[in-house]
């Protein structure tokens, strides 16, 4: 089994700043695409931005120019820079790490954590 941990949500007034973090622990596992979604109540959850072992980023179109990922792969930790941050960027942010695990490929999620953009 992996776990996902996030930290880093929390209530930010719009045009400031807000860092996300996810640290994915187990064993005997292997970390390849990591990344973020939002979810919003009544709507589908939505990928904000991912990231491959080898850096490649990949940003829905709404956040981009505004956010960055990057990760650490010693760590298996993911990060989410958003800045310029907007009311619309309110919701539950999820991590996301496609795992190989007991000879398999997995989708692993984390707890969620909530973000919340004041205007």
């Amino acid at each position: 089994q992996v776990q996902l941990v996030e930290s880093g949500g929390g209530l930010v007034q719009a045009g400031g700043s807000l860092r996300l973090s996810c640290v994915a622990s187990g064993s005997m596992f292997i970390v390849d695409t990591m990344g973020w979604y939002r979810q919003v109540p009544g709507k589908q959850r939505d990928l904000v931005a991912d990231i491959t072992t080898s850096g490649s980023t990949n940003y829905a179109g709404s956040v981009k120019g505004r956010f960055t990922i990057s990760r650490d792969n010693a760590k298996n930790t993911v990060y989410l820079q958003m800045s310029s941050m907007k009311a619309e960027d309110t919701a539950v942010y999820y991590c996301n790490a496609k795992v190989f695990q007991t000879l398999r490929w997995r989708d692993y999620w984390g707890q969620g954590t909530q973000v919340t953009v004041s205007s």
